[in-house]
């Protein structure tokens, strides 16, 4: 007859937020070094748990899919680097980000942003995740920003402000998507010189 296995002793945890917090941060760097190995394709829920030392059940905890978790810690690395700067005009403000975004946009983790487009054109959920972690908190911004511009006398009043972000920001996406040119800085410039006496008040 066997002997009973001798118990194990099992430590428990701390209740309360710290503990968590350190899961999460495992699973956005996690998420961040995988897809530096393997893209946005390869990459899986299972992967990144395994590889941070946490169940899959933790990584549903807080995103309800991969899209939703890529896009999350893509801006965990780039996320200074995406908000505006906090003064000056608004159309100098637009150009100081968009030049940021030029160097993030060429960088491997630019090409993950593709992935995820791409990947969503022909997937509802992974488009919706773009938009509501990616899209919306940049353009949120902007509003407030164009808003505040218009009152200050900087920017036309009726021009719709999501029209103003993507006669900017538009080709930066083109190129990034289609790469038919290069995505520079000096594309930047050109950009700022055909549309901003548009922009202007008459």
């Amino acid at each position: 007859m066997s002997k009973p296995a001798p118990e194990t002793l099992v430590t428990p945890r701390a209740p309360g937020r710290p503990r968590s917090e350190e899961a999460r941060k495992a699973i956005l760097q996690s998420t961040v070094e995988l897809l530096k190995k393997f893209g946005f394709s390869d990459l899986s829920i299972e992967s990144i748990a395994a590889h941070a030392g946490v169940g899959k059940a933790t990584v549903y905890r807080w995103w309800p899919n991969k899209a939703a978790l890529v896009i999350d810690a893509f801006v965990s690395v780039v996320g200074a680097e995406l908000r505006y700067p906090s003064k000056g005009p608004a159309l100098d403000v637009f150009r100081a980000q968009m030049e940021r975004w030029v160097p993030i946009f060429n960088s491997p983790l630019g090409k993950v942003i593709a992935a995820v487009i791409g990947a969503g054109q022909s997937d509802p959920e992974i488009l919706e995740a773009f938009r509501a972690h990616w899209v919306e908190p940049r353009r949120r911004e902007a509003r407030e920003l164009i808003s505040q511009s218009v009152k200050a006398g900087e920017l036309r009043g009726d021009i719709d402000s999501e029209t103003i972000m993507d006669i900017l920001y538009g080709p930066l996406y083109l190129r990034l998507m289609v790469r038919n040119r290069p995505l520079t800085l000096e594309m930047v410039n050109e950009i700022f010189s055909v549309v901003l006496p548009g922009l202007k008040p008459r």
